[in-house]
């Protein structure tokens, strides 16, 4: 009977660290995005992204990096920012989770990355390529956003189309809408992503 009964408290005492972890955890930081498609003479080239960052992160990043306070990030405090507060996320794919035909293709680098001050928010932005050679055939690429741990939120700000960019030569069809393969906080959210479909004309 003493042995039931602790084994009782025992799942009640993991059930109660799960339930309150799940009540008490939320996002801290909170991202909006906009993605912008990027073709070149051969294909997909990649995706441009812009993360717009909320009021309380950029007076961290302003505080700890801009140190002359003049609200204008010079490159030395960019390469800071950077090494610092972004480089991170390598580790999680750059929040970026790309499929390609189904079958998943890993984030391992990014370019051109910069950080400015614009409408009082920081603001990130980079380019990941993604180098996908277009056919008569629709390629089809997925790229779901957002940080597995959900310590950061991530919302597409994007409205109506996306954007895209030498995109002529090619049938393009683009859609951001919720993904329901994917399941992030306790299985309590999707996370939103970008459905392409591109082809030759």
């Amino acid at each position: 009977m003493r042995k039931k009964i602790t084994i009782i408290s025992t799942i009640l005492i993991i059930l109660l660290t799960i339930f309150c972890g799940v009540a008490l955890s939320h996002p801290h930081v909170f991202i909006a995005q906009r993605i912008t498609i990027v073709f070149d003479n051969q294909g997909l080239a990649g995706f441009n992204i812009h993360w717009t960052f909320d009021d309380m992160f950029t007076i961290m990043i302003a505080e700890d990096y801009d140190k002359n306070q003049n609200k204008v990030l010079e490159k030395s405090e960019i390469a800071l920012i950077k090494k610092e507060a972004f480089s991170y996320v390598s580790n999680y794919n750059y929040f970026t989770f790309v499929k390609i035909d189904g079958k998943p293709f890993d984030v391992k680098f990014i370019q051109n990355f910069s950080a400015e001050f614009h409408d009082k928010k920081i603001v990130y932005k980079f380019f990941i390529p993604c180098h996908i050679t277009a056919t008569s055939n629709f390629k089809n690429v997925r790229v779901a956003s957002y940080d597995p741990s959900y310590y950061s939120a991530i919302f597409f700000a994007n409205n109506g189309s996306v954007p895209l960019d030498n995109s002529k030569s090619f049938k393009v069809r683009a859609v951001i809408k919720e993904d329901k393969s994917t399941s992030i906080y306790y299985g309590q959210i999707n996370p939103w992503a970008l459905f392409l479909d591109f082809r030759t004309k």
